[in-house]
């Protein structure tokens, strides 16, 4: 005789269940963790993009002509021969800006620029920066880099020169000056601009006042570079500013290293925490639930009705 199976032979469906609240809490851990990672994350890919551009930059002005590169180096300093004008820094900005009187028979942004509209390239070891270098400081400039400043010297180096670069400090989404209050002292950075490698060290570190004209202004007889940026963060009141002289001749290891890729901006591994983040939120979610049994169809035909 042939056995009839029971609806209570069949193990019901079970589902399972997640706590609001788990949920709830491990959604805010994982929004404060996106947060946290976020400028680490847009900082990285400034970098990279910035990194791809020099890179760029380098392969374009190796495959010039010596001819065009040295005409290129000999209008920049005739322009520096003939170039009058001063440095403003005021209050509560976020940029130093020029006061031009005459910059002879040049076009600035003709100067030091090809294809890519860059006019070299900056590194400071110390502190990792590896910046292109930009005509101008305007905000949308000194969005994405260093910003050379009209008025002043063209950094191709030369004796009673000062070019002044600055670069915001702050951004969220980008690096750039953020650390220029840490270098020191003896440290050093290079500059590079169409096969001309200048390398200055370190003489002088200051917190300037805005109306403070005389710490930019050319030194008789000296080749110097100032970097200027804004602080205290948020508040831009008063100006970081480095000035460097340079070494000759050209240490050779800046020599060799010169177009060379940037190591710059390394292993993402604000990706693999973000990873891990998301990881150990689904992980609490799943272990914080239960299983619990659905009702067969069977099963609630058979229960009384009230």
């Amino acid at each position: 005789m042939p056995r009839h199976r029971t609806n209570h032979s069949i193990a019901a469906p079970r589902r399972w269940i997640f706590p609001k609240l788990a949920a709830f809490g491990s959604s805010i851990m994982l929004l404060g963790v996106m947060l946290a990672v976020y400028p680490l994350t847009a900082s990285w890919f400034s970098q990279y993009h910035q990194s791809a551009l020099i890179a760029r930059v380098a392969d374009e002005q190796k495959g010039l002509p010596s001819q065009q590169i040295d005409t290129r180096i000999a209008e920049a300093r005739e322009y520096n021969r003939l170039l009058v004008g001063g440095v403003i820094v005021e209050a509560n900005q976020n940029k130093a800006s020029a006061n031009v009187e005459s910059e002879g028979r040049f076009d600035y942004y003709s100067l030091l620029n090809g294809s890519s509209a860059v006019m070299g390239r900056l590194r400071i070891d110390t502190i990792d920066v590896d910046l292109p270098i930009y005509h101008g400081t305007s905000d949308a400039t000194l969005a994405k880099g260093v910003g050379h400043l009209r008025g002043t010297a063209l950094p191709v180096g030369g004796r009673s020169q000062r070019p002044v670069l600055t670069a915001h400090r702050g951004l969220p989404e980008s690096t750039l000056f953020n650390d220029l209050d840490r270098v020191a002292l003896g440290d050093t950075f290079v500059i590079e601009t169409f096969g001309e490698v200048l390398t200055y060290r370190v003489v002088d570190t200051q917190v300037i006042d805005p109306a403070d004209t005389e710490s930019i202004s050319v030194v008789d007889g000296k080749d110097l570079v100032s970097l200027i940026t804004c602080t205290p963060l948020g508040v831009n009141t008063h100006r970081i500013l480095v000035t460097g002289e340079r070494i000759t001749p050209t240490p050779i290891a800046d020599v060799e290293r010169a177009g060379n890729t940037p190591d710059l901006p390394g292993f993402p591994w604000w990706a693999v925490f973000a990873g891990l983040a998301v990881v150990a939120c689904v992980v609490t979610v799943w272990h914080a639930g239960y299983a619990e049994a659905r009702k067969s169809r069977g099963a609630a035909a058979h229960e009384p009705s009230a």
